[in-house]
This record gives C-alpha cells, structure tokens and sequence, in this order.
C-alpha cells in the first residue's frame, strides 16, 4: 500500500523536502530529518502506507518497534544525547512513522516539548552524510 502524495511512500522529491533516506530497517525506513538543531533527529516510517498503529498486525506493531528500539539504540550511539524524546503524529500526513528526537542538557528546548520543525538549523551535503554513515556505523 502506497500513496503517490507520500514522501515516506514515495521517497524522492517529496522526501527530499524534509528528510534524507537512510536505510530499509525490517519493516520501516530510517530517515534523517533535515532540520538538525537537535543532532540525530530521524524518523522510523513504517514501510506501508497506514494511518494507525491499529491498522497493523500485532507482530508487524512489534517488529515496527524494534526497528524504533535499533534506530534509538543507533542515535544514542553515535550522538550522546541526554534524553530521546519519540513523537508519534500523522494527522496531516496519516503515514505511521516515530520522529526521534536527541535532547541534550543545556541546549535548546531542554526540559520541554520539541518543535516539530522549527527551521533553525540545516547543514551541507557532506555533514548530512557525516551524521548519516555515524548512524549506520551504529546500526
């Protein structure tokens, strides 16, 4: 099940908008979230296109979030972070998918909710494949 209007779906342009393939993960794909003013942020989607976490299996629920559990494992790896907040959303896109979002002590936001995109910080090509390759190194 796919939908042509559907970054996760679709990949290419339309998840080039906001995101950065990473890599297949068992039943989802990891993405690099391209506004990075919290280092590592990804998103885990699932590999079809369903709104709801009941709309999937018990074993494929489980196996979504293990891939949620080896992607954390991945970021606290490579970045450190103080605490990873998970934020499950989709009433605009309706694509099941988990933002992960690295919370470091001192830094912005710290102690509260995050921003979903606050267009702060983006970085070159080659920092996105720097965090890229750091994450799949940790995979």
């Amino acid at each position: 099940m796919k939908d042509s209007n559907c970054g996760y779906c679709m990949r290419g342009e339309l998840l080039a908008k906001f995101g950065i393939y990473i890599c297949d993960l068992d039943v989802s794909t990891l993405i690099l979230f391209k506004e990075q003013s919290k280092p590592g942020r990804c998103i885990v989607a699932y590999k079809d296109h369903v709104s709801e976490i009941v709309d999937i299996s018990d074993e494929e629920r489980n196996a979504f979030f293990a891939d949620v559990n080896r992607a954390a494992k991945a970021i606290h790896a490579a970045f450190k972070p103080d605490k990873l907040n998970y934020g499950m959303y989709g009433d605009t896109g309706c694509h099941l998918h988990v933002h992960l979002c690295p919370k470091y002590k001192g830094g912005d936001e710290w102690g509260g909710v995050f921003q979903m995109n606050p267009q702060k910080t983006f970085l070159t090509e080659e920092q996105y494949a720097e965090m890229i390759e750091k994450i799949k190194a940790n995979l």
